[in-house]
């Protein structure tokens, strides 16, 4: 008798919380954020499929993209935000941060919900550091209600002040938003560090203090990857999880789904 072995990829997820129901008349968002590692998975082969997997097993409505190429030498030439898009039926919106190799490199979101106006906002960087930004759409609900949408990367150089410059930008630009908002990226820092704390005096942590650890992604032991909202009584939390496939990144991607509350 022949033997038959089947061989699966590391696929982890780590459910947070789930402090709410939701009902079929419920508005209700499904948020995604995800460092996608430039396109390049931990083995190095580029693999867009197995990113874009991720994303469609999630089943989200909007995701945040870290780690996004447009059009660099590195990424083959390829537009990664609209790659990713394409493969998940999804409308993509590149936010360019820096020049880079050939071509750019920024922010990427993907939305399930027809986009109504967007901007990118420079963050603050010191000199030597990478750009950074925060690129943001504002989206309508199929309740005819429209919700604004951020996706970030923050400085990543551990002794580095510029987390606390790029959330204080942050707060400065969005905190004054017509619309109920959602702050999702890699902000690069744990959860009881200054900039983290800065950002809670004015958004919620999806997560809550029960939030997993997403990275690395194969044996996560910090939190640097996140999901906020505000104001804090529009929304309520239905569900929190972290997703580990140890091969689409080296960050875990975080889902949160949201529901939005009717005043």
């Amino acid at each position: 008798m022949k033997k038959v072995i089947a061989v699966l990829a590391i696929f982890l997820i780590l459910e947070i919380t789930t402090p709410a129901q939701a009902t079929k008349d419920d508005v209700v968002v499904r948020v995604l954020t995800f460092n996608i590692l430039h396109g390049a998975t931990t083995k190095g082969d580029f693999d867009l499929d197995k990113i874009a997997s991720v994303i469609k097993n999630a089943d989200p409505d909007l995701v945040a993209l870290q780690e996004v190429d447009f059009k660099t030498n590195r990424a083959k030439k390829y537009d990664l935000a609209t790659e990713l898009g394409w493969r998940t039926k999804m409308a993509p919106l590149f936010g360019k941060a820096m020049d880079y190799d050939g071509g750019a490199y920024g922010e990427g979101v993907l939305s399930r919900l027809p986009i109504t106006s967007s901007r990118n906002i420079p963050l603050p960087h010191s000199k030597g550091n990478e750009p950074r930004a925060a690129l943001e759409i504002t989206v309508e609900l199929e309740s005819g209600e429209k919700i604004s949408f951020i996706g970030t990367h923050l400085e990543h150089q551990r002794e580095s002040t510029d987390r606390v410059a790029q959330v204080k930008k942050i707060n400065e630009v969005f905190l004054s938003n017509q619309y109920p908002t959602i702050l999702a990226g890699d902000l690069n820092d744990l959860p009881d560090s200054e900039p983290i704390s800065i950002l809670k005096r004015h958004w919620k942590d999806a997560s809550g203090k029960d939030g997993k650890a997403t990275f690395p992604s194969d044996k996560p032991t910090k939190r640097i990857d996140y999901v906020f909202y505000r104001p804090m009584n529009r929304w309520e939390v239905v569900k929190a999880e972290v997703i580990c496939d140890s091969i689409a990144s080296d960050h875990c991607a975080v889902l949160s789904v949201l529901k939005l509350i009717s005043l």
